[in-house]
């Protein structure tokens, strides 16, 4: 197919053993033609390098088709507008969850309280449906003529992409032949795969995550053994008797094997320890040592061996697609070298091929790329003194990719006078810094005294004078410091630095806040306690004063260097973990789904009564129980709701609640759910974040160690930078004999 559509209509690469232009000659017969053909030809080759040259930047594959009308059409879906309607349509698919019935629209998701919803009516978001499917079905349109039938038969995910459509676009015919009453919709759990299949990123992390489960499969057996091994033990250990007092921990945690089985599994995560060990304990201390060596042997040592296999396999698959994706750079960039070098009829007499620098700059200024980076490429290839570039020279100005992103800041001013030179040295000194990270630790702690002090008064003894006098005093200092550092830095420089513009914006916050307060309420003066007046009191407005004047005492973190790394790293991480919290939020949202399909109207209120300390023998709630601490607004009657369920269910603080009354509730299978929710979320996925977590602290750490930075550059890394160190060049051979295997660019040498 590819051959037939377009991709033979027009010469990619001319045999190197005859000028460029031959072909053309005899097809054409006269000079005239063969100029016009040749004009084409480079052109074509031009057009060719740009493509290849972007798919190196964005670590594309470049196996599409590479003739004219198709690389017009290749530039222009992976343009921004293209894509970023792409997108545009992810997120509106994926937010129908929170209009589609049922609506998550009420002020509460809290079952006692909640108004009946608005739910949009039969037709209003199955049209918006249709409309992404539209979007959908263009873009897999689009790719698979671009990449030809015999590529796009390879590709699994596009394979899946067609096949989610498919039952997407069933379920949602069915959906209107039921009048939107039907309560299973398929479609709504599929949606998260259209976000999926969009990331590179994203299909490599999961491909990662895939190869590493069935090393961390071998240790899930093992704590599956523990598990059962001691819940064995533990219903042989806790047997009914006609001991009462012993009887508590059997009727509590172990009356049946389901519950003994849940009893430690809850356990592992510490969730219901000591509680799960009390009955017992109360009657003989020696109990204590069952319940120790379980949560030692599962907890510390099986739990953490978990953290320890899934670091050590992520990474090393991790570092295998990001090697892949290298690979793919230097293709990219060598398949430009190959189609620039048929632009010369000398590059076919010589032994060794060429690039012109000319047509090179061409190129470039075609390219879609970091202004950063073409200004370095430019720059390099301006002082270049050849008119020529080899193969390894070609590929050396292209290694500007692979860098950091630096950040020069700029020069601060120069002054004439001899005494402005020496305030701007003591203004622009790091030691002023410091002195006014010591003001701003004065104005905390005089904030904290004045809060003890007056924590135990009631509104009407307070006097707000002295927490607004010293407010606007250091208000006042933060101003000076501010303008004092512009003086040294100048503007530009000063606003170079993300520490300054957080300092100052807040500090420009707090001063029009304090000038609000004085223009409403007046000066501060002893007895300062008016009336509320306009939106806010004055006890609101010092709060909000105070609160941003705490924050604003963060700006001590990149003076102090252990705590500047801390943080780098965690910023560092934000950037780069856009494929994990993807991956999270597919799981989320298809956990999301179905937790509403099993559980939707599940949960019923009991009525609104007064719960304290309660048994389960005199007519009330037991203690402990979802009733009693009135999780009521926990529940899957929604998407929204069935979120932060979700989200309380991961952190696993209290989730034995919701494993006994959704398994009370609805079915004691309901366990199930709730488990595997666990393993992928608390197990799987936070120990994939502390194994990214952990890479990119070693990386800086390492980093910091060998080599100190210099002020006035920032860096900043990417997942791919963060390999790059250890990652393998590939070699010559392997690059060419990828590039003859490719289906539509035929090389003929």
């Amino acid at each position: 197919m590819e051959r037939g559509a377009g991709a033979e209509t027009e010469p990619l690469l001319l045999p190197r053993s005859r000028p460029a232009g031959a072909a053309w000659r005899r097809a054409g017969g006269g000079s005239g033609a063969h100029e016009a053909a040749t004009g084409a030809d480079n052109d074509l080759y031009i057009n060719q390098a740009v493509v290849f040259i972007e798919d190196a930047i964005q670590y594309r594959s470049i196996n599409h088709r590479v003739d004219s009308k198709s690389l017009w059409l290749y530039r222009w879906y992976y343009s921004r507008t293209c894509q970023w309607i792409l997108g545009l349509t992810i997120a509106i698919i994926l937010a129908l969850a929170f209009i589609e019935t049922p609506s998550s629209l009420t002020v509460t998701s809290d079952v006692r309280y909640r108004l009946p919803p608005w739910n949009p009516p039969c037709g209003l978001t199955e049209s918006i449906e249709l409309l992404c499917f539209l979007v959908f079905v263009t873009d897999i349109s689009v790719k698979s003529y671009l990449i030809g039938w015999e590529e796009f038969r390879k590709t699994k995910w596009l394979m899946a992409y067609i096949l989610t459509l498919i039952i997407s676009l069933a379920d949602w015919i069915v959906s209107l032949s039921f009048f939107c009453t039907e309560n299973m919709r398929i479609r709504r759990i599929l949606r998260p795969f259209f976000l999926l299949q969009n990331s590179s990123m994203m299909k490599k992390t999961l491909k990662s995550i895939n190869s590493t489960l069935p090393e961390m499969a071998s240790v899930v057996l093992l704590l599956a053994v523990h598990l059962s091994l001691f819940t064995m033990f533990a219903m042989l250990l806790f047997a009914r008797t006609k001991d009462g007092q012993q009887d508590k921990e059997w009727v509590g945690y172990f009356r049946n094997l389901p519950d003994s089985l849940t009893s430690l599994l809850v356990l592992l995560t510490t969730a219901n320890n000591p509680d799960v060990m009390i009955p017992a304990y109360s009657k003989n201390r020696a109990y204590s040592i069952f319940f120790i060596l379980f949560t030692v042997l599962g907890n510390l040592f099986l739990m953490n061996l978990l953290t320890a296999i899934i670091y050590n396999q992520f990474r090393g698959y991790l570092l295998k697609s990001v090697q892949s994706s290298l690979f793919r750079r230097r293709l990219g960039i060598r398949a430009a070298f190959e189609v620039l070098c048929s632009l010369k009829e000398t590059a076919a007499k010589a032994q060794e091929l060429y690039v012109s620098t000319g047509d090179l700059f061409q190129v470039l200024q075609n390219v879609e790329m970091d202004s950063r980076c073409k200004q370095a490429i430019m720059r390099s290839l301006k002082t270049c003194s050849c008119d020529q570039l080899s193969v390894a020279q070609f590929q050396k100005l292209f290694e500007e990719l692979d860098k950091d992103a630096i950040k020069q800041h700029p020069p601060s001013p120069e002054y004439r006078s001899h005494f402005m030179q020496k305030m701007q040295f003591v203004f622009g000194h790091p030691y002023f810094g410091y002195l006014g990270n010591v003001v701003a630790l004065a104005n905390i702690i005089s904030i904290c005294v004045v809060l003890v002090m007056d924590a135990d008064k009631q509104s009407s003894e307070r006097d707000d004078f002295f927490l607004g006098a010293i407010n606007c005093f250091f208000i006042l200092c933060y101003l000076l410091e501010m303008l004092l550092k512009i003086f040294a830095m100048g503007l530009k420089r000063y606003l170079s630095y993300p520490s300054n513009r957080f300092d100052g914006l807040l500090t420009v916050i707090l001063l029009i806040l304090e000038i609000a307060t004085f223009a409403v309420y007046g000066f501060p003066h002893p007895g300062w306690r008016p009336e509320l007046m306009g939106l806010l009191s004055l006890w609101d407005m010092v709060r909000l004063v105070n609160m941003l004047i705490v924050f604003r005492f963060l700006r001590i973190i990149p003076n102090m260097k252990f705590m500047a790394l801390v943080v780098t790293t965690l910023l560092d991480l934000v950037k780069n973990l856009t494929a994990f919290a993807g991956i999270l939020m597919v799981v989320f949202y298809a956990f999301a789904i179905t937790g509403i399909m099993l559980f939707k109207g599940a949960v019923v209120p009991v009525g609104n009564i007064s719960i304290v300390n309660t048994t389960s023998g005199n007519g009330t709630l037991r203690c402990g129980t979802y009733e009693q601490l009135e999780y009521w607004p926990n529940n899957f009657d929604d998407f929204a709701a069935a979120v932060v369920t979700l989200w309380d269910v991961m952190v696993v603080n209290n989730w034995q609640v919701f494993l006994e009354a959704f398994s009370r509730y609805s079915s004691p299978w309901a366990k199930i759910y709730f488990v595997a929710w666990w393993l992928i979320s608390s197990v799987i996925w936070v120990n994939l974040f502390v194994a990214l977590l952990l890479e990119n602290f070693i990386h800086k750490w390492d980093r910091r160690c060998h080599r100190e930075r210099l002020s006035d550059i920032e860096c900043q890394r990417t997942v791919e930078l963060m390999f790059r160190d250890v990652l393998e060049e590939p070699t010559e051979e392997e690059l060419m004999e990828r590039l003859h295997q490719h289906p539509h660019l035929h090389l003929c040498r």
